[in-house]
Parts: C-alpha cells; structure tokens; sequence
C-alpha cells in the first residue's frame, strides 16, 4: 500500500509540476490519458487584426465618458468606443480575418519620439493566438467577459511572461521590457507583446479594478478561486518602425504596456473553434 500511495504521489506531483509525459502525436493525448502542461503550447487558433481606429475611450475603465483615456489603437472590433455595447459590437464588423471574430482589441497607442501615433503596420498585421494553457480541457470566454493584462501605472518593468516588447521576426533579439532600438535587417520591425490570464471565477464579466476576476494559471492549473479554464489570448502588434529612444506609450513611458479585451465574438464560432482546436489538441493556425 506504502508503494502505491507513493507512486500515485509521483504521479500528482509530476502533472502539477507540468512533466507529465503521456504520448501525444498529431490526433491528441493517448486514448485514457488527459494532456500534461508540455503538451499544450502546441495547439493554438489564431487571427490576423488589422488596425482599426483610435480614441481616447475606454468602454471597460471609462464607460460612458468618450474622452476621458489615454489614446488608445484598437484591433478587430471597428465599432469600439467609450458607449460601446455588448449588442452594438456584435452588430458591428471587424478587421480580423475571421467575419465572427467581432472581439474588441485595444492597447496603448505608441508614439514617436515627435509625440506622434505610430499606427500598426496594415500590411503584417497583429496576430492574436488563442492558446490553451491548462490541464483541463477550456472553455470558451461568456459573452461579454471584459479582462486587462498588464498595468497602465506601473513605473518599473513587468513580468515578461505578461508583457514585453520584441523586434519582431528577428529572434536572436529577445524580448525586454523597454522598447529596445530594432537592427536594420528585413523583418525585424518594433512588436508589443500583452498574454492575458486563462482562469475565470466563474460568475463575474468584470470586477471593479477590472482584474479581480481573472487570474493566470500556475503550471496549467487554475486556482480553487478562479476555477473556470479559457483560453490564453497572446496579442501581437507589430509597427512599421525600429524604435529606440525617445518611443514611448501614449500611458506614459516604457513600463506601462496592457492590453483590454471584450468578448463579442460570435458565441458558436468561439465555442468550436476552442473544443475543436484547443480541446482536442490540434494546431488549427487560421483555419480551423
């Protein structure tokens, strides 16, 4: 009995710690076998957003007060604004790839070292992953969730793991929390980087610091107060410049990047795509 309750120890050790190594090919898990933490990373949907306007509104800090934010670029939704609706972004288009996809996207606008907004690039556009990071199979965001990653007063760098900024294409320059002056090669273009947390509480669509309600997982695993797995947005948005000195966020220096999100996805599309691709383990990329 003592070695069977220790081999089961093991075991349970292995899956919170995110070793655990159950054989997965390109059709999922082995049959009985839910996933361990290093089999997700892989399996992932995604979406290319454009720009789409820019205001000083934010509908999740400032509802109702159009004016009352820092300058902000949005992605995907072309509707968003400080009146913004959950009904009147699902009436609205989007400049993603996806037609269903009339999610709102916002982070701080970038602006030169003149003062002036660097819009995103039209023609690489922002790419938004939806990943899977949990043990348990995710579930897709309820209609209306509203979540911001990062924080827009922080004065010292934040956790990489939530923001970061990159050249881009060119990975030998790892990410950093300043904005670091890109080489002059092809591709390697000024990126901001904001993952948002993948565990809800289960009840609330917002909180009153808008954060509360969310939380990141820890080695694939929600805590016991957010214990409703969805997925992890990874929001790329990459700009037609090199940075360096004197580029700043329109929230104040380097430090402050974030991002907002509101679902307002087309629900059934959503749902499909997070049980077809992220629940069943499958690299759907931008089809799906």
């Amino acid at each position: 009995m003592k070695a069977l309750l220790a081999s089961v120890a093991v075991i349970v050790a292995a899956v919170i710690a995110g070793q655990a190594t159950a054989t997965v090919d390109n059709d999922g898990p082995a049959v009985g076998q839910r996933p361990s933490v290093g089999d997700i990373p892989g399996t992932t949907f995604n979406s290319r957003c454009s720009f789409s306007h820019r205001n000083f509104d934010d509908m999740i800090v400032s509802p109702g007060r159009r004016g009352a934010a820092h300058d902000h670029t949005y992605l995907g939704n072309v509707s968003t604004n400080a009146h913004s609706t959950l009904a009147s972004l699902r009436r609205a288009g989007t400049t993603c790839q996806r037609d269903e996809e009339t999610a709102a996207y916002w982070v701080p606008t970038l602006l030169d070292p003149m003062g002036r907004p660097v819009k995103p690039s039209r023609t690489v556009r922002a790419v938004i992953y939806y990943r899977r990071g949990t043990v348990q199979p995710a579930s897709a965001f309820p209609q209306g969730l509203r979540m911001i990653a990062g924080d827009s007063m922080a004065t010292a760098p934040q956790p990489l793991q939530v923001t970061s900024w990159s050249c881009g294409f060119a990975g030998s320059y790892p990410r950093s929390a300043y904005i670091p002056r890109c080489p002059a090669m092809r591709q390697a273009m000024l990126a901001f980087h904001v993952v948002f947390p993948n565990c809800w509480n289960g009840r609330d669509l917002d909180s009153a610091d808008h954060k509360s309600h969310m939380t990141y997982a820890a080695y694939g695993l929600c805590p016991p107060s957010h214990p409703v797995e969805v997925p992890t947005i990874s929001l790329t948005v990459r700009y037609p410049v090199r940075g360096g000195r004197g580029f700043e966020l329109s929230s104040g220096g380097q430090y402050t990047g974030h991002g907002d999100f509101v679902n307002a996805w087309d629900q059934r599309e959503l749902e499909r795509l997070v049980e077809n691709c992220l629940n069943k383990l499958a690299h759907c990329g931008s089809g799906g």
